[in-house]
């Protein structure tokens, strides 16, 4: 019998520092995703460039991560320094080597009975800060997790979980603070948004998207309505270090379709808010729907670009929102600019000159039943979309899908559903998808592709000229940013609800996607993590074959081949037969690779 011992020593990557001054240099260093969406302006484009229009045809998968979870997986990883961290549904976290896809390690959070979420318990990401890792939790705790080992530093309360809170959002590191918003506005929870010490886990401060009495928007609320005045944090926001301001969406008013019990603007609900990091003071809002009663969250990443306006250089925020109107909004006072309808909507007339709807009664919700697009799904949703400085457009995936509304109780209970309608689809309709170009001064649209059902995806650009979506069918695919033309398609085998990001790894750029509850990344064909790959050239080895001779047809190893075989000691007896080739004392086998990267053990049976 043939046999082979393999000792595999391989040297982790060691967890780096990342400093606030890092993160806030985010744009130099594209080879890592140090927050949520890349950088602090939220436009989610990378300048990395080495997978182009030219070649992106010939992606193909570098490795798989799976997770233990049924759950939808939305995930925006971080990379930094050789290392992924990624957050897993409902409420766990991992470390995983970039060059394998291995863990170095995971967190597993044992949770209570009694979690109550409206859409799943999902987790969208973690931030990093100096040697630690945050990590919200679905009841609603705020975690900081040592960056090198996973162990817990501190662990603290955010709300009480029983009442309807829970955290689904990624934090956002900033300053000497860690940012985490709130979700469970379909459970009558007042609002609001913290800011932690992230050495000790103390609360620094708290807005509260509902104001309470003595504080300014408080009398938008009638009676003791803004008790349950809803208006969650559920999506990271954006920041912008020269104004030093936070900008952050909230969500819908409670209860989501009655709105006769809460008369008033309800503020500051469907708003993006401006605060000042240091302390959490309210700087400017804008209000997209006063006293919303279609539960259309603005609970959109904000997006920041400077631009000329009307022949003005403006620091500028844009917003295709839930509600199906783009907005262009000063990012410096909260003037509103620009208001067009991006996306199918029968619920409003339009805007009027400051932004307020002119909304259609005909689409409140009734014991009739009231029909209205989009549907409380949105024609846009918590996933991001992407603006790209090279071709100067902002897209989005866009949702065009109605319902029918029939109003039903709405009696408050702490942790139950405090809605107050039933949807019902519309009978014969067909909802439509789209991933939409369009020019972020004007929301004009630029180009369209029509996809298989409304997405759940969101976007990312880079400098190679591409844009990367996801679909509900499991396509993940690549459009070339300036015509739409699809360049690149690969079917996941799972529903895309994710973010894509991209990085680079010992000089080779890779794009991951959350697709199912995998976890996948893609790279070029033309040089492996593990040295000599080639698809076409590869299959020209025989057995036999002496070292030069490969070396003559697959090419020089590369330095982390060099590396890899370093650490591989091998000894074994007999014949190497199969698709096995020979290298000094170094057996591979063909039939031992996945995906093209080496899986230990390799071995001869």
């Amino acid at each position: 019998m043939k046999t082979l011992l393999l000792i595999l020593i391989t040297a982790a990557p060691v967890a780096a520092q990342v400093p606030y001054e890092r993160i806030l240099g985010a744009s130099s260093e594209p080879e890592n995703w140090l927050t949520y969406s890349g950088t602090y302006d939220a436009q989610r484009y990378s300048t990395l460039d080495q997978i182009n229009r030219d070649n992106v045809d010939q992606l193909q998968p570098a490795w798989i991560y799976q997770t233990g979870s049924l759950q939808k997986f939305e995930v925006s990883p971080l990379v930094v320094d050789g290392v992924m961290y990624i957050s897993e549904p409902p409420s766990d976290a991992a470390a995983l080597d970039l060059r394998t896809g291995r863990p170095i390690w995971t967190y597993r959070r044992s949770l209570p009975q009694g979690i109550v979420t409206c859409c799943g318990q999902v987790n969208r990401g973690v931030a990093l800060l100096d040697d630690q890792v945050f990590l919200g939790t679905v009841d609603a705790h705020l975690v900081a997790l040592d960056a090198r080992t996973g162990r817990v530093r501190w662990d603290v309360e955010v709300a009480d979980y029983t009442m309807g809170h829970s955290i689904t959002v990624a934090p956002l590191a900033l300053k000497d603070k860690i940012i985490v918003g709130i979700a469970g506005g379909e459970y009558g929870i007042r609002g609001f948004l913290d800011a932690y010490d992230p050495r000790t886990g103390e609360r620094l401060w708290r807005f509260w998207t509902v104001p309470g009495p003595g504080e300014a928007g408080h009398d938008t609320w009638s009676g003791d309505s803004w008790l349950r005045g809803g208006a969650p944090t559920w999506v990271t926001g954006a920041y912008d270090p020269d104004l030093d301001l936070l900008y952050w969406g909230t969500g819908n008013p409670g209860p989501d379709f009655i709105g006769e019990v809460r008369l008033g603007d309800n503020l500051y609900s469907e708003s993006v808010i401006a605060l000042d990091p240091d302390d959490g003071e309210l700087k400017w809002h804008f209000q997209f729907i006063p006293h919303d009663i279609h539960d259309y969250d603005a609970t959109q990443v904000p997006v920041l670009l400077d631009a000329e306006f009307k022949g003005e250089p403006r620091k500028l925020v844009v917003w295709p929102n839930r509600n199906g109107f783009y907005y262009v909004i000063d990012r410096v006072t909260g003037e509103f600019l620009v208001g067009k309808e991006f996306a199918k909507q029968t619920w409003a007339f339009g805007l009027d000159e400051n932004g307020r709807p002119i909304e259609d009664p005909a689409t409140i919700p009734s014991k009739e039943g009231a029909l209205v697009y989009p549907d409380d799904d949105g024609a846009a949703n918590w996933y991001s979309p992407t603006y790209s400085p090279q071709t100067n457009l902002i897209y989005q995936n866009v949702r065009e899908k109605g319902g029918i509304y029939y109003l039903a109780d709405a009696t408050y209970e702490p942790g139950k559903i405090y809605m107050g309608a039933s949807r019902r689809v519309v009978p014969g309709e067909d909802p439509k998808g789209f991933l939409r170009a369009l020019n972020p001064l004007t929301g004009d649209l630029v180009w369209e592709i029509a996809v298989h059902s409304p997405p759940w995806a969101g976007l990312m650009s880079t400098a190679g000229g591409l844009v990367f979506s996801g679909t509900m069918e499991g396509d993940f695919f690549a459009a070339d940013a300036r015509t739409g033309d699809v360049l690149w398609r690969f079917q996941t085998g799972g529903r895309v609800y994710a973010n894509p990001i991209t990085y680079m790894s010992e000089g080779k750029q890779f794009i991951a996607i959350a697709a199912g509850n995998a976890l996948m990344t893609f790279a070029l064909p033309s040089v492996s993590p593990l040295g000599w790959r080639s698809p076409a050239n590869w299959d020209r080895i025989e057995e036999g074959m002496s070292e030069e001779q490969v070396v003559a047809i697959l090419g020089p190893p590369t330095t982390r081949e060099e590396q890899f075989l370093s650490y591989l000691q091998l000894s074994y007896e007999g014949q190497v037969e199969g698709s096995g080739f020979v290298s000094g004392n170094i057996t591979l086998e063909r039939n031992q690779v996945s995906g093209w990267m080496i899986e230990p053990p390799i071995f001869n049976p």
